[in-house]
């Protein structure tokens, strides 16, 4: 333990990180680690491979992904935003060659190749994208003569254009409504919430309408017909875990549910521990998001403030969409639940993008202007 008088680097991360953040980002971490030795056995013997295969990736994955949000929470906000402008621009064209040059799964052209390392760009270019909409917010509001919502605007459609070519509607539909509450928190005018909604709708029924396998898991969802069986398996396994679960490794759905290590495995969890587990996850899962809008809204800093908050939102976000899938509330998504589902990319993305959030919420001693108009240096409070 580091003493408060150490001016050093580390000591000085240790006193002004948010230690609630870290022990949740580090608890989800961990859970993470347990339900994958829980789900990815069953799968990995099913496909032919190795029984922990999956498992030892994870952990392999687990191992920079730590290294990334701690080595990430050390930077200043400023150096948060250099980051983010050369992870967007990597990002915007590694999807670019995803398109031309990526692999194939499942219909859609989301992932590239690098070193012999499957990465899905799409993941890292989420908190960047968070971070230079918040700057470029920030900047507007602080000179109204600064087009910067409207540069929010244009990046928007650009980030959105390449989504749907994948097609990837899952990541579209989470960016814009990180990208819509950080507009609103932005001051934005009732005309542009009319415009946008009605925008909004008008590219869900495009996506409809356009897009067979969205139609389809839509009527399947409305109707309850056709082939509902990952779902309906993953419901099922939700109600027989009860309240303590069937105990573990006494799970039936992961043996036969394809994607039980990755969309599905909030169900696995309710299913061999119980429904006393998934709260647990869900509050850990909503402590982050309300202490990240807690931060955000007693910030004076319009850039920390936008920042964090659409960071947090979209971690949220993506949690209830994966939890809502799981429980039947909504039509099937390849939506990852953050922290505790397989995949390289996923999981080091949402470390780097939690390291930001412990990077910019670090108490600092920043100036205020007091009620006297005079300036005063003090230190952010701590909680």
């Amino acid at each position: 333990m580091t003493s408060r008088t150490d001016r050093g680097l580390v000591s000085n991360w240790w006193w002004t990180v948010d230690r609630w953040f870290l022990s949740a980002f580090l608890a989800l971490m961990v859970l993470g680690i347990v339900l994958s030795f829980a789900a990815s056995p069953a799968v990995a013997e099913r496909i032919g491979l190795e029984e922990y295969h999956f498992v030892t990736r994870q952990i392999v994955f687990m191992l920079p992904a730590l290294a990334v949000m701690l080595g990430v929470s050390f930077l200043e906000p400023r150096q948060i935003r250099r980051l983010a402008i050369l992870l967007l621009i990597a990002s915007i064209v590694l999807m670019v060659l995803a398109l031309f040059i990526g692999v194939e799964i499942k219909g859609s052209r989301r992932w590239v190749s690098l070193a012999g390392v499957s990465l899905q760009p799409s993941e890292f270019l989420k908190p960047a994208f968070v971070v230079i909409c918040a700057w470029l917010f920030a900047e507007h509001a602080r000179q109204p003569d600064i087009p910067g919502n409207l540069f929010a605007m244009i990046l928007l459609g650009v980030v959105v254009t390449l989504l749907v070519a994948q097609p990837d509607l899952g990541q579209t539909m989470l960016i814009v409504g990180t990208w819509g509450v950080m507009f609103f928190m932005a001051g934005m005018a009732w005309i542009w919430i009319i415009v946008l909604g009605a925008l909004g709708a008008g590219g869900a029924f495009m996506a409809y309408t356009v897009f067979p396998h969205v139609a389809a898991r839509i009527d399947k969802f409305l109707t309850g017909e056709g082939d509902t069986f990952q779902t309906d398996m993953a419901r099922d396994a939700m109600i027989s875990g009860g309240w303590f679960g069937r105990g573990p490794g006494e799970g039936v759905s992961k043996r036969i549910l394809p994607d039980s290590h990755t969309d599905f495995i909030f169900s696995v969890a309710a299913e061999e521990f119980g429904l006393v587990l998934c709260f647990l996850l869900v509050a850990l899962f909503a402590f982050i998001v309300l202490r990240g809008l807690k931060i955000a809204l007693r910030e004076y800093d319009d850039f920390t403030r936008f920042a964090v908050a659409g960071l947090v939102i979209q971690f949220g976000l993506q949690s209830i969409i994966n939890m809502s899938v799981n429980l039947h509330l909504m039509p099937a998504k390849g939506m990852t639940l953050p922290f505790i589902s397989y995949g390289g990319s996923s999981l080091v993305a949402m470390a780097l993008s939690m390291g930001m959030v412990l990077a910019l919420t670090r108490k600092r001693p920043e100036t205020r202007r007091s009620s006297f108009g005079a300036f005063d240096s003090r230190m952010m409070p701590a909680e």
